[in-house]
């Protein structure tokens, strides 16, 4: 298999746009990124240690270090925002056409 490099005139609106070619795939992650990165940014803002996270967050202790590792191949949008709920943080979805 050979890697493709990308042109330096090519454009993209974000970088999920490079890595997944299926825009409804890319809305998820970019949806799935924000609310990982600001869940994560509550867990450290808090101090608290990944066995109180987890604790807090009706989750395991592995699962909470995914989290704040940033592995978002591991969390589906709904488990990211009963996280984020769970941290009393104030999830809102605005849908356009």
């Amino acid at each position: 298999m050979t890697k493709q490099l990308v042109n330096d005139k090519t454009a993209f609106g974000s970088v999920w746009d490079t890595v997944e070619g299926d825009p409804v795939r890319v809305q998820n992650l970019k949806l799935r990124s924000q609310l990982l990165m600001r869940v994560a940014e509550e867990v450290r803002t808090r101090g608290l240690t990944q066995n109180r996270a987890a604790e807090l967050l009706c989750n395991t202790q592995p699962r909470v270090s995914a989290l704040l590792q940033g592995k978002i191949d591991q969390f589906r949008l709904d488990s990211l925002v009963d996280i984020a709920h769970r941290l009393g943080l104030r999830v809102a979805l605005e849908v356009a056409a």
